[in-house]
């Protein structure tokens, strides 16, 4: 069985993902992305993290594309666009580009408990870290 196959069993084995669209998106960007150079653990969990919603789905889609269509090798440029996105934003957006950086950059990434953001966010956060649990894991 191919690492990409382990992967999501696993986040689905531990019930992972919100509702069956994020389990679709997540597994579209796994079949379609897996084998390229630039695939990391991060990326991965980047994934998981876009696949949350429509509108992240689409961006991430669209990042992807441009980056195999120019054959990046790796994810360089996603994280230069990962710190421009997060500095346009002054609202809970702003902490989710952050853990996708922390993840391309495969660092820890620390939420403070006094950061002002919605419970949404926070539960988006808390899952895309347990998530990244798994990944590591596998």
């Amino acid at each position: 069985m191919k690492w990409k196959d382990k992967c999501f069993n696993a986040l689905d084995t531990e019930k992972m993902f919100e509702n069956s669209g994020h389990r679709t998106r997540f597994k579209e960007l796994l079949d379609c992305y897996s084998d390229y150079p630039f695939f990391t653990k991060g990326l991965c969990k980047c994934m998981y993290l876009s696949a949350w919603d429509d509108e992240h789905f689409c961006i991430m889609l669209e990042t992807l594309m441009e980056m195999s269509l120019g054959k990046e090798k790796d994810t360089e440029e996603m994280r230069s666009k990962g710190d421009l996105f997060a500095e346009e934003r002054k609202d809970d957006e702003y902490y989710v580009y952050e853990l996708s950086n922390s993840f391309l950059d495969n660092r820890t990434f620390h939420l403070d408990e006094s950061a002002k953001i919605s419970s949404k966010i926070r539960h988006i956060i808390a899952c895309a870290l347990s998530a990244a649990r798994i990944i590591d894991n596998v």
